[in-house]
């Protein structure tokens, strides 16, 4: 049997493809600190677990989410950022947020007066993986503890 050159490359390319098969990271919202508050709105640090269940490492070029806390919209942030998630490892990553009381209501500073709540965050995460870059979705909802870091 004899193997053309071009039938020798793409058996090598359909291997490296197959060595670079993607999986799509993870996110979990870990909580949610307030780290400042004025007459017109505050900012928040929102602290995610992101995992990289890949068997390379990944790096991030953008992130574009947006935070509801119990079905009240606290904003959306789009930052280009590049954030390093290590192959098969959790990474701890901390995104600023920033609001204006207008926007999401009244029961807001009750709402961040408590201990926990619910939330839903949606959005895409971007990466760079060895074979291009991807976009990759991100809906996860569950209840966070709010901490106050503005009062320490």
């Amino acid at each position: 049997m004899r193997f053309t050159t071009s039938a020798v490359l793409g058996l090598a390319l359909l291997a490296a493809c197959a060595r670079f098969t993607f999986q799509h990271p993870t996110a979990e919202l870990v909580a949610v600190e307030l780290t400042g508050v004025g007459l017109q709105g505050g900012a928040l640090n929102l602290q995610l677990d992101v995992h990289n269940p890949n068997g390379f490492d990944l790096r991030t070029t953008r992130i574009a989410i947006g935070l509801d806390l119990d079905g009240t919209h606290f904003g959306d942030l789009d930052l280009a950022r590049d954030i390093a998630l290590p192959a098969g490892r959790t990474s701890r990553v901390a995104l600023p947020l920033s609001f204006v009381w207008s926007g999401v209501g009244a029961g807001a500073r009750a709402l961040l007066g408590r201990g926990t709540t619910h939330y839903d965050l949606t959005g895409r995460l971007f990466v760079q993986t060895p074979i291009g870059e991807r976009a990759v979705g991100v809906r996860v909802g569950g209840d966070v503890a709010l901490t106050d870091l503005a009062r320490e």
